[in-house]
């Protein structure tokens, strides 16, 4: 098995964040050990997330072999970390790829239900929106939900979202977190 070279990563109090390559997103749909071992991560039966199906998967396959380099921009794995260095495949998110020509990205994210309501979630759109606000193109990150899907709602407001209006998906809301300004004052 030949070891894709190592992905970007993004380190938070008890996560790893891992960006997508193809080769992560051919394991992911074809062979769960192989996903497993490229992540040195367990990756738990239930996996994917809730609303990550194989077309999603096959999504991020697709941007990754039409644009090799991505940089980040398209889908990461949200790894915790326990105190002794084992891993577990808990979610994944990322973008929809890079910042427009008006500076927005679009951001998603998905946990497993057996690790939802432990603030992960919080913990890993925090990182990315951060991760993305370092590229000077980004102006604002947006994310679409569903109005029903009131803990996806509770994430995007306590990580600085706010509602805007609906979303470009059937039946979507969307959130917007603009760039925060630095106040320069003495």
């Amino acid at each position: 098995m030949r070891r894709p070279s190592p992905p970007l990563s993004i380190r938070t109090a008890r996560l790893r964040l891992v960006a997508g390559n193809e080769a992560l997103s051919l394991a992911e749909l074809e062979d769960r050990s192989r996903l497993a071992a490229f992540l040195e991560a367990e990756v738990p039966p239930e996996w994917p997330p809730p609303l990550n199906d194989e077309a999603s998967i096959r999504f991020s396959l697709e941007m990754h072999r039409t644009h090799p380099d991505t940089g980040g921009w398209a889908n990461w794995y949200f790894l915790l970390e326990s105190a002794e260095g084992d891993r577990v495949a808990v979610g994944n998110g990322g973008f929809r790829g890079e910042p427009t020509s008006t500076g927005r990205v679009e951001i998603g994210y998905s946990i497993l239900e057996s690790h939802q309501r432990q603030g992960i979630a919080k913990e890993a759109v925090d990182a990315l929106v951060a991760w993305a606000f370092a590229d000077g193109r980004v102006r604002v990150v947006q994310a679409q939900t569903l109005p029903e899907l009131r803990p996806s709602i509770r994430v995007l407001e306590k990580c600085g979202f706010h509602f805007v209006g609906p979303g470009s998906d059937e039946g979507a809301i969307l959130y917007e977190h603009p760039r925060p300004r630095i106040d320069r004052r003495p």
